[in-house]
């Protein structure tokens, strides 16, 4: 959807009533002031799973490497 565009005077007249309609559709709203354009756009907060970062995983059966023999890979510490 467009933006919707409002001067500052019809703003401040509905202003709670525009950023309402701005949280419940999320559509951006645009104000105009001296010539230039400022955009108050709704903050779409996400999921906490999707800021998780991908780490390298082993993939199949972990039962699998459980019963191996790793006595030639492992070195003791000096």
């Amino acid at each position: 959807m467009k933006p919707q565009r409002y001067n500052v005077s019809a703003l401040r007249a509905d202003l709670y009533r525009v950023l309402d309609r701005a949280l419940e559709s999320g559509v951006a709203v645009e104000v105009e002031r001296h010539g230039r354009v400022l955009r108050i756009v709704p903050d779409v907060p996400s999921a906490k799973l999707s800021r998780l970062v991908r780490r390298a995983c082993l993939r199949g059966d972990p039962e699998s490497i459980v019963h191996c023999d790793w006595s030639s890979e492992w070195k003791p510490a000096p």
